[in-house]
């Protein structure tokens, strides 16, 4: 039996969605892994790829924290007595102690809580990444793509001289 090839657009196997555009905004001083309060029919989306985590961000209201802007389509074969909304603001499950001090690191310090990537964790949880960090400037994107360009031309060099 052939193997199924889920390594598709650069991802791992257990990746279910990356926020490539986070990376270039974004300049993030810690990760964290938090889980998701989820639906019956978006795990059923999440797992046919049906997800899109670009201009997502976490916002915390009332000491709990959601996820803003997800969006994950729903299925045509999604119960008919279910409303789905691809975009509603979905609860994340992170410690007291992890909310309270996000809280006021955006708060007073002026950080911004970012969706990295959406990924399965033991085969049945849905895990979301999330990015604490600040915004980068025109100056720092323009260096990280010299970066980038120098790196391809680096080992474009080395492939040709080998």
């Amino acid at each position: 039996m052939a193997k199924k090839n889920a390594n598709k657009k650069g991802t791992t196997p257990a990746s279910i969605a990356r926020n490539k555009r986070a990376t270039f905004e974004y300049r993030f001083d810690e990760k964290i892994e938090a889980g998701l309060s989820l639906m019956g029919w978006e795990v059923k989306s999440i797992r046919a790829g049906k997800v899109n985590l670009s201009d997502t961000f976490v916002q915390i209201k009332n000491g709990e924290a959601y996820m803003h802007n997800c969006t994950i389509v729903p299925l045509n074969t999604a119960s008919t007595h279910v409303i789905c909304d691809p975009t509603r603001p979905r609860k994340l499950l992170l410690k007291r102690r992890e909310l309270d001090r996000l809280a006021g690191l955006v708060e007073r310090q002026g950080y911004a809580l970012v969706a990295i990537s959406m990924y399965w964790r033991k085969g049945a949880w849905v895990k979301v990444e999330i990015g604490l960090g600040k915004g980068k400037k025109a100056h720092d994107k323009r260096d990280d793509i010299k970066e980038r360009e120098w790196a391809i031309e680096k080992a474009r060099a080395m492939k040709n001289k080998g």
